[in-house]
């Protein structure tokens, strides 16, 4: 408990700063719904004929001029890399700051076990993206009964879930890889964030390369696919779980025989 309490403390400040930006961004964008909804008839039948580019980001499955269609593609695409981008960014580092900060052996001088160590630390991740995630959930459903919309309960609930999810994935994976880091690891975080994302366009464009799907975590956090199936892809969802705890497990196997520096 106590290397959680000093983990959530130490990280309290850029939890607080990404979920100021990320609901900021978030709300400002159902703020501008009833501005646009006129016109989005238009902007969708638009985005629909532009071929590979509204392919890439399911614009061609949705209409911008409905509430879930327009959340899915602006909100979601905020939500989706916002969130990637804390989770990995928190996730990588967890692990290896403490010979990057020379605090290892001080950490480990203290009476716990290296499996305790890390154990505090990946409850540290998941209450952050727990907090994150529940807020974030709250400020969109609270924005849209302030612009007077009826909320669409089942799609938000679904698109939200599958982010969560999808963050998970990724700070498992990037926890795991945290263990094996002695020094920089921010770029190695933003990069793996970065390189899923992609992978899932290149997955939308293109049939041949339909087998990425199986790779990254947004294929099953594509908010178009949600909300024009209103389910979740429950295959690539147990599978993006099995990798996530691979990665954890992984962590906590090399962390238990690393030589801290």
């Amino acid at each position: 408990m106590t290397i959680l309490r000093h983990e959530l403390k130490q990280n309290k400040k850029s939890l607080i700063i990404w979920i100021v930006a990320i609901a900021f961004l978030l709300a400002t964008c159902i703020f501008l719904f009833p501005e646009m909804k006129g016109e989005m008839d238009s902007v969708s039948e638009v985005f629909s004929s532009m071929g590979g580019f509204s392919e890439a980001f399911g614009m061609d499955k949705v209409s911008f001029g409905t509430l879930t269609g327009f959340y899915s593609v602006e909100c979601g695409n905020i939500l989706g890399l916002g969130g990637a981008f804390f989770v990995a960014l928190t996730a990588v580092t967890i692990l290896a700051k403490e010979e990057k900060e020379h605090t290892g052996e001080f950490l480990l001088t203290h009476p716990i076990s290296r499996i305790e160590v890390v154990t505090g630390k990946l409850i540290a991740v998941l209450v952050q993206v727990v907090v994150m995630n529940l807020i974030i959930y709250l400020v969109a459903i609270g924005s849209m009964a302030v612009i007077g919309e009826e909320i669409p309960w089942k799609e938000i609930t679904l698109l939200h879930t599958a982010y969560f999810l999808m963050q998970l994935e990724l700070g498992g994976i990037c926890f795991g890889v945290s263990a094996f880091l002695r020094k920089g690891s921010l770029g190695i975080g933003l990069g793996i964030a970065i390189i899923m994302y992609f992978l899932n366009i290149i997955t939308n464009i293109s049939e041949s390369t339909e087998f990425l799907k199986y790779i990254t975590p947004f294929a099953y956090a594509e908010g178009t696919d949600i909300v024009s199936n209103l389910s979740l892809d429950i295959s690539l969802i147990v599978l993006g779980m099995a990798y996530g705890i691979a990665g954890i497990i992984c962590g906590y196997i090399k962390y238990s025989k690393k030589d801290i520096a």
